[in-house]
């Protein structure tokens, strides 16, 4: 079957539709995914979206994803690499083979979630080392693996948690992991402890791994604990690392566990700073625990200035009272 393409003036001026649409138009969601939907992913193509969903029908290619409204978006890598192929085929099989074989530009959040979504782990796999050609370590966490499950999540909401999400989650902590493994060994002389306050499929349960993994390619000493454990029982591991920053993460856990593990943290180490990552605490406004927010790399660098220009040990008591007026 024979496809023309528009001329090339054409498809600047699809282009430049697209551009606009993606200025102006609130419906369009990039949730920081390259996306398109059908019309403009047609426009640049130069067919008409009819024929794109006939292609999509026969060849399975190119494979959009669903928003929760139903509607078809396709990722922007992969319709700009069919579009060269088309170029210089004129063949719709030909081109979608060519681009297949090519690839589709770096490894997008977008094909991961479709990797996912396939339960395709070898693929995935492909997706993470092409990211990792072009971006950090932390930036294929934050750029992709994440986004990509977060995608996974926000496809099957308000269902409940999926078998693409239990894969894509499975995976995700599984990466995270082998890259700890491999991380150089600690040289500073700082030390941080995480509580972890998450659950098993919780994608904040992946943002605590990957701050973790942040701060030991930083060479920071860092332990990540469950916020479960019995606080009367955790004296040596506060003795072994010895922390001057202690983070509260997720929202898993109640404020007076919390705070009974903030108490015998400072027991055992006077003056160590509480910090709060991915809402551990609820914004009431009284606080005085720092918030991280909940991207790994920023919330890195924070940690990072916050232990280079910490202040002198603050009284035990004012520090567990600072913590309750979260309540």
């Amino acid at each position: 079957m024979r496809r023309h393409l528009l001329p090339a003036h054409g498809i600047l001026r699809g282009a430049r539709r697209v551009a606009r649409l993606a200025q102006t138009s609130p419906n369009l969601d990039n949730c920081g995914v390259s996306v398109v939907r059908t019309n403009a992913a047609a426009a640049m193509l130069g067919v008409s979206p009819n024929t794109l969903r006939s292609w999509e029908r026969r060849f399975g290619y190119p494979r959009p994803r669903r928003t929760q409204g139903g509607h078809r978006q396709f990722d922007l890598a992969e319709i700009e690499a069919l579009r060269q192929a088309f170029q210089e085929t004129h063949n719709i099989s030909s081109a979608i083979s060519i681009a297949r074989q090519r690839g589709e530009g770096p490894a997008s959040p977008a094909r991961l979630a479709d990797a996912f979504a396939r339960f395709d782990e070898q693929r995935a796999d492909r997706l993470l080392e092409e990211s990792l050609a072009v971006r950090s370590v932390e930036r294929t966490i934050e750029e992709v693996l994440l986004v990509a499950v977060d995608a996974c999540a926000a496809d099957h909401l308000p269902a409940g948690r999926s078998p693409e999400l239990g894969f894509a989650w499975r995976y995700a902590t599984g990466w995270l992991a082998a890259n700890q493994r491999v991380a150089p060994p600690a040289h500073r002389a700082d030390g941080v402890l995480l509580f972890d306050a998450t659950a098993p499929l919780d994608v904040d349960a992946l943002r605590v791994q990957a701050l973790e993994l942040a701060l030991r390619r930083s060479g920071v000493r860092t332990l990540t604990l469950s916020a479960d454990l019995d606080h009367e029982r955790i004296s040596r591991a506060l003795r072994a690392l010895r922390p001057t920053a202690l983070v509260l993460a997720g929202r898993g856990a109640p404020l007076d566990r919390l705070g009974q593990l903030v108490y015998a943290a400072r027991r055992h180490a006077a003056g160590v700073e509480v910090l709060d990552y991915c809402g551990a605490l609820p914004d009431t406004g009284a606080s005085t625990v720092t918030k991280l927010g909940s991207a790994p790399v920023a919330a890195r660098d924070r940690i990072l200035d916050r232990l280079a220009h910490r202040e002198q040990p603050a009284n035990l008591d004012d520090a567990f009272a600072a913590l309750m007026d979260a309540r």
